[in-house]
């Protein structure tokens, strides 16, 4: 799986599967149900780390991009699959003079994963625009509305249930967007693409691996315990944000575990704040 996660480092899967359509996702899950075999959906691999001892079942990304903008006046709707990447996804609709979306400039990953994990920064968030979400659960498709999917910060309703024997899918998305200058909004995403290209490592990361505490900036915490540039391997926690664990070459997911694991330990030491990590383990 390095070759599909943004940490380029795991253990393999025994099946990995990429369906490009909402009927073959369900085939997929069907067939994986079957077998008796375990499912995670991974969209774009940008916050999951598969254990070095590999994976005893299915990975699939799904990759379905189409969308469509249903404008009225100086609001829209825009249904957009899952596949869809957010970043990119944001720069078009600014272009094309949307707001709402100009926050996600930079942001990796899949629509599907920031439906899921309610993905925000930059002073917006998944749950502040999202109208609906089309899922996949067993072979039903479901449409929910936003609050059915209960947010909180960088959770929702959905996260917990990835990890279980009939996983749900997010098959696409419906976000509300508000007209804009297109002048204006590009301004912003490259003042945001600035502040997110000096404040974000060089190198093969997930981003930020831990939660930020209520009150707390958890980059902040693991700066103050002194753990800049402490290594395992090649895995090294940034120097540049501390809240990065960079993988500088031949990094193992051993070693990025065990660099996490004495994170958590040191913050938990010094300042009795527990830390909760963002990505995900396999």
């Amino acid at each position: 799986m390095e070759r599909h996660t943004s940490w380029r480092a795991g253990g393999a899967a025994r099946y990995y599967a990429e369906p490009a359509m909402s009927e073959e996702a369900r085939r997929l899950a069907a067939w994986a149900r079957e077998r008796g075999l375990p499912l995670v959906w991974a969209g774009r691999g940008t916050n999951t780390l598969v254990r070095d001892e590999g994976f005893a079942g299915l990975i699939a990304a799904y990759r379905a991009q189409a969308w469509q903008l249903d404008e009225a006046g100086d609001t829209a709707l825009l249904s957009v699959e899952a596949g869809a990447p957010m970043a990119g996804l944001a720069r078009r609709l600014g272009a094309m003079g949307w707001a709402g979306l100009a926050w996600a400039e930079g942001l990796p990953g899949t629509v599907g994963g920031a439906v899921v994990g309610n993905a925000g920064c930059y002073g917006g968030d998944v749950a502040g625009i999202l109208h609906s979400a089309e899922i996949l659960i067993g072979e039903m498709v479901e449409t929910w509305p936003v609050a059915r999917l209960r947010y909180d910060y960088r959770t929702s309703a959905l996260k917990g249930a990835t990890d279980t024997d009939a996983p749900p899918l997010v098959l696409a998305a419906t976000f509300r967007l508000t007209r804009g200058d297109p002048a204006e909004l590009a301004a912003h995403m490259a003042a945001i693409a600035a502040q997110r290209k000096s404040k974000t490592p060089a190198g093969s990361s997930c981003g930020s691996v831990f939660k930020n505490p209520p009150g707390e900036s958890a980059g902040r915490l693991i700066e103050a315990a002194g753990l800049k540039g402490h290594a395992v391997g090649d895995a090294v926690i940034s120097s540049a944000h501390a809240n990065y664990i960079v993988n500088t070459g031949a990094a193992t997911a051993a070693d990025i575990l065990a660099l996490i694991e004495i994170v958590r330990a040191e913050v938990l030491r010094q300042f009795g704040v527990p830390l909760e990590l963002e990505v995900r383990i396999l």
